[in-house]
């Protein structure tokens, strides 16, 4: 099933909240270039979870059908082979998770390809999250800290704490996870870097990616014969484009209301 080019909606949030006006509000200026280089190997990893999981499913796609073949024939060993490499290469935001879903959906089915791409992506998600921990360390929320209206909408979106708090959080990683064109890899590293508390953020993942998962788990087991980009294409039913564009549309609504009320709060 293959998908729209992924955008991330929570840097656009962030970026939204600083104005033209930032600099009469007391505002230090910063480039997108001084960004890079504050965030530091940070900086290189965003480049990296931006632009390698679309060059990884491209060669992925065009080798699916042979990997599929070996997958479906080697049952068990390669359903561990499957979870280990889905959680190494989307971990590592070499792959992304829609295109190796597929994968697991056509080789094991829906009832064992489900709980294997489950698997995958949340484990990928924890190892993307401690490598862009340990690469950012304090360099992201110093950034923010510097920018008031930036470091408002972080802590309007997500926050530490527990009680209603983790709640708040969960739900906005929830729903930041929802839409199908939201990047894996670099939403992890934007989430870590701002540092959304780990416990929030690993359930929020697997209950947000988990529908988008099983739709393409799904489709993928219904596929006959060989797995190519075109039965592929093929398959994928028209509404799940809409589905897709409406849940992206929903959720940058809702992230941009909670991030302008955030904004107001500072400057009102």
């Amino acid at each position: 099933m293959t998908q729209p080019p992924e955008n991330t909606t929570f840097p656009t949030e962030i970026n939204a909240a600083e104005s033209p006006a930032a600099g009469s509000q007391g505002e230090p200026e910063v480039s997108v270039v001084q960004v890079f280089k504050r965030l530091g190997p940070a900086g290189i990893l965003a480049i990296v979870a931006g632009v390698m999981p679309a060059l990884g499913g491209i060669v992925l796609l065009m080798n699916i059908g042979a990997i599929g073949t070996w997958l479906a024939g080697h049952k068990e060993i390669g359903f561990v082979i499957y979870v280990a490499c889905f959680m190494l290469l989307a971990g590592l935001a070499l792959l992304p998770t829609y295109a190796q879903s597929i994968l697991g959906g056509w080789a094991f089915g829906f009832a064992a390809g489900f709980p294997a791409a489950l698997l995958g992506f949340f484990g990928a998600s924890l190892l993307g999250y401690d490598i862009a921990r340990a690469a950012s360390r304090e360099r992201a929320m110093k950034l923010l800290k510097e920018h008031p209206k930036w470091i408002a909408v972080r802590d309007a979106l997500v926050a530490d704490g527990e009680g209603a708090r983790f709640w708040k959080t969960l739900g906005m990683v929830t729903l930041l996870r929802i839409p199908p064109n939201s990047p894996f890899a670099l939403t992890n590293l934007i989430m870590a870097a701002v540092k959304v508390p780990r416990v929030p953020f690993a359930i929020g993942t697997l209950i947000g990616m988990a529908p988008r998962t099983g739709i393409a788990v799904f489709i993928a087991s219904l596929i006959k014969g060989e797995l190519s980009r075109e039965s592929i294409a093929n398959a994928r039913p028209q509404w799940v484009v809409y589905v897709a564009i409406g849940a992206s549309v929903a959720v940058l609504g809702i992230v941009g209301l909670v991030a302008k009320r955030a904004v107001d709060r500072i400057t009102t």
